[in-house]
């Protein structure tokens, strides 16, 4: 019995080691870009290229997700959208903005923020982030916001932190309504509908897309009443640790883990829009690893509806 037990053991282990490597070593750095199509222009538009951008949790050092950043500008998108948690670490403001440059000087670019581009991170008990959401409002923040906001205006960028904005992209006016990150109950939905009322009338209605980090339902609920035809989100990691054949364990916050990552529908009685979660590309420095997750940008081209 003991011959047996033994070489079975020592399987399990080395099974078990190389789960490990994979995921805190190698998968994390398969950085990939996951791709959809979607019919929501109005008939006779030109395809509007979207480069979704979420979850960088970028530490100063970490070159090869820099230089992959960098590259994702050979993409050659007709717009960028970054949906917070871009810094990883309280010092990772300069390799951020270095990191987004040749996007933001080739495309219209615009922010949200999320709960970690206010709190640097923290280690935190695995077991309590799968039960439930790791909300952290009652944490002084560390991380310089202002800072880190008016580099990413340098480039360019837009802030849609509960506000809204106008913009022409291939010859269609988009309305982009932004939700400050709801995990962390920063976002204001009565400042962000006063900013669209604000906004001039169009010559043609405008295709209104949501931008906010965490996805929240309530936050979903209220875009989805202002009639956007896409929302984009992240937070979630997809993840970050997927079972293979079942799914994401959590969202870390109210979404269902069936909707944790990629594309899907958000609907109530009336409405529904697109929805897509990104996975993101990144990962606490305190929790790096990723399994049957891999950190990924999202490229959506906006189609004429047939």
């Amino acid at each position: 019995m003991a011959r047996t037990v033994r070489p079975a053991a020592v399987a399990l282990g080395a099974a078990a080691a190389g789960v490990t490597l994979w995921a805190t070593v190698i998968e994390r750095q398969l950085f990939t870009v996951r791709r959809h199509t979607l019919p929501i222009l109005p008939e006779g538009a030109a395809p509007i290229r979207i480069l979704q951008l979420s979850d960088l949790h970028l530490a100063p050092w970490q070159s090869r997700k820099i230089d992959w950043v960098r590259s994702l500008a050979e993409l050659r998108p007709d717009l960028v959208v970054l949906t917070g948690d871009l810094m990883g670490h309280l010092e990772a403001r300069h390799a951020l903005i270095h990191a987004l440059r040749p996007l933001a000087e080739q495309a219209p670019t615009v922010f949200v923020h999320g709960s970690n581009d206010y709190y640097g991170p923290r280690f935190k008990n695995p077991v309590k982030y799968l039960l439930e959401p790791s909300r952290l409002s009652t944490r002084v923040p560390d991380i310089d916001n202002v800072a880190l906001t008016a580099g990413l205006e340098g480039l360019g960028a837009i802030n849609l932190n509960n506000t809204a904005a106008r913009l022409e992209v291939q010859g269609t006016t988009l309305d982009l309504l932004g939700l400050n990150d709801p995990h962390i109950r920063y976002d204001d939905v009565a400042a962000m509908r006063a900013e669209l009322e604000a906004l001039p009338a169009a010559q043609a209605q405008p295709v209104r897309l949501g931008v906010v980090h965490a996805p929240y339902q309530e936050a979903l609920g209220e875009l989805l009443r202002d009639e956007t035809a896409l929302i984009l989100a992240g937070h979630t990691h997809g993840g970050q640790v997927r079972v293979p054949g079942v799914g994401a364990m959590t969202s870390n916050c109210d979404l269902p883990t069936t909707q944790a990552r990629g594309l899907s529908v958000w609907h109530d009685a009336h409405r529904a829009a697109f929805l897509n979660v990104s996975a993101g590309l990144g990962n606490s420095i305190y929790a790096p690893v990723r399994f049957a997750c891999r950190p990924e940008a999202s490229l959506l081209t906006l189609e004429a509806a047939v």
